[in-house]
C-alpha cells in the first residue's frame, strides 16, 4: 500500500534549490511564456541562463513548458512545437534536427509503486538526432526514440524506437522503414531506404 504522506524527494533531486526552481517558473509562466513567437533567441537564452544546452538556432515556442532546464540538451536546429511539455524531472535529450510536435509530452520521471513512500525514478528520456515526435504524442520514462524515427500522431511510446521507422499506436510500435526522398539533382529525386 502506498502512503502519500510518506513521499518525499530525496536531498538534490531537483538538481538547484527550492528557490532556483521558483524563480525558474516564475520567469517561464511570464517573460518565456509572454514572448512574441519570433523571438526564438530570447527563449534560447533564457533557457541557457537556467543551465540549459541548447544548440544553434533551436526553434522552441512561448507556450512549451520545461520543468527543470538544468537537465535538458537540445541539439542544433531542434524544434519544440506549441504546448510541448518537457517533464524533466530526469535528464532529457533532443538531438540535432529533432522535432518534438504541438502537445506531445516528454516524460523522463515515475514513481516505484510498489514502495511504500512512493519514491521517484529519474529516468532520461532520449529524441535522437532527426526523430520527430509528431502531435499528441506521450513518451514514457526511460525511452530512447531512434535517429531520424518518425512517431506517429496520439501514439503513447512506452519502449524504445529503433533507428529510421516509422512507429504508431498505443502502445506504439514499429511498422515500416522511414523511405525518405533525397533530392541529387534539382529535378529528380531518388529514394533513399535505411
Amino acid at each position: 500500500m502506498c502512503i502519500r504522506d510518506r513521499f518525499a524527494l530525496a536531498p538534490g533531486q531537483r538538481g538547484r534549490s527550492a528557490l532556483t526552481v521558483q524563480l525558474w517558473w516564475l520567469v517561464q509562466g511570464s517573460l518565456f511564456r509572454w514572448s512574441p513567437q519570433v523571438a526564438y533567441g530570447f527563449r534560447r537564452w533564457l533557457l541557457r541562463r537556467f543551465g540549459a544546452r541548447v544548440g544553434k538556432k533551436v526553434l522552441i515556442r512561448p507556450s512549451a513548458t520545461v520543468t527543470y532546464p538544468w537537465k535538458v540538451d537540445i541539439g542544433d536546429y531542434a524544434w519544440i512545437g506549441d504546448d510541448a511539455v518537457i517533464y524533466s524531472l530526469g535528464p532529457v535529450h533532443i538531438g540535432a534536427h529533432a522535432v518534438v510536435s504541438q502537445r506531445s509530452y516528454l516524460c523522463a520521471a515515475d514513481h516505484d509503486a510498489a514502495q511504500p513512500d512512493f519514491p521517484l525514478r529519474e529516468r532520461a528520456v532520449r529524441i535522437e538526432d532527426g526523430a520527430w515526435v509528431a502531435a499528441d504524442v506521450f513518451v514514457g520514462p526511460g525511452v530512447t526514440v531512434g535517429r531520424e524515427a518518425v512517431v506517429g500522431a496520439r501514439s503513447s511510446v512506452f519502449r524504445s524506437l529503433p533507428p529510421a521507422m516509422v512507429c504508431h499506436g498505443n502502445s506504439c510500435r514499429p511498422v515500416r522503414p522511414l523511405s525518405l526522398i533525397h533530392i541529387s539533382e534539382p529535378t529528380r529525386p531518388e529514394r533513399i531506404s535505411y
